[in-house]
């Protein structure tokens, strides 16, 4: 397989880290790669550091929008995209130097598959392992637990209509996740394999939706309501569908106590 994988940088403020985020692209084994840096009306120097890179090596893209928020971003960066494959990244995060090779190889030898990710771990003001249960495509209505960073097809991209600008207080991946599998009828599939490296700091988005209760409520109704008929679907009766959760989520935490 020598298919263009595309990997999309939005950058909002975070110039600090762009060199580490776009050295680890440079550094992937599987080489026919693009990489489309998206300055989101950044008042940094977020354009200074992506030209450096773009004049380094012709693969990384520079490209400039009026601040629209994540989502925005990253649409606006695929819609660019001339590759097959898709990879958000964050820029201030990290891949391993195989991710990419690893996760084309599932594309290619295995049927149906909507995404393919792999293990995590934290660095910055934590680190350690990030420990997201195994992947149950009917736990992934009750919760997230498939990182932004995940492999996907333009096509699919495509076909649901990207991600929901809507959703600019973040987990605005989770509810793509949740459209992309269901509506496409795809599964996913987690590499054994530590490819993804998540940056932990005092204060960021994700953070901010775990510790305000409110808005983690707002935002758990909004992915209910916009798929509703997927969660009655799924689970019938909402109490029904609080005993199903309760009940994946001990077996899931056992299934991975014992494969540790």
């Amino acid at each position: 397989m020598n298919e263009l994988v595309s990997i999309i940088v939005p950058c909002y403020n975070q110039s600090e880290y762009m060199d580490e985020c776009l050295n680890s692209v440079l550094n992937q084994t599987y080489e026919n790669w693009e990489c489309i840096i998206v300055n989101d009306g950044s008042p940094d120097n977020t354009e200074e550091v992506a030209l450096k890179w773009q004049s380094k090596d012709s693969r990384f893209i520079y490209l400039k929008k009026e601040n629209g928020g994540l989502s925005s971003a990253r649409n606006f960066g695929i819609s660019n995209a001339r590759g097959k494959y898709i990879l958000p990244l964050d820029c201030d995060d990290k891949i391993g130097n195989n991710y990419t090779k690893n996760a084309l190889k599932i594309f290619e030898h295995t049927s149906n598959i909507g995404i393919v990710y792999c293990k995590a771990v934290f660095f910055g003001t934590i680190n350690g392992k990030w420990k997201l249960p195994r992947f149950n495509k009917k736990y992934l209505l009750c919760a997230n637990h498939i990182f932004c960073s995940a492999f996907f097809l333009k096509e699919d991209w495509s076909k649901i209509g990207g991600y929901d600008e809507n959703m600019k207080q973040g987990w605005e991946d989770w509810e793509f996740w949740i459209r992309l599998l269901y509506l496409l009828d795809k599964t996913a599939y987690r590499l054994n394999y530590t490819g993804f490296y998540y940056r932990r700091k005092d204060i960021s988005m994700g953070n901010s939706v775990v510790e305000d209760k409110e808005k983690k409520i707002q935002i758990h109704e909004y992915v209910y309501e916009k798929h509703k008929n997927i969660y009655i679907d799924t689970f019938g009766h909402p109490i029904q569908m609080y005993n199903q959760i309760y009940g994946l989520k001990m077996r899931l935490r056992l299934l991975d106590k014992f494969s540790q």
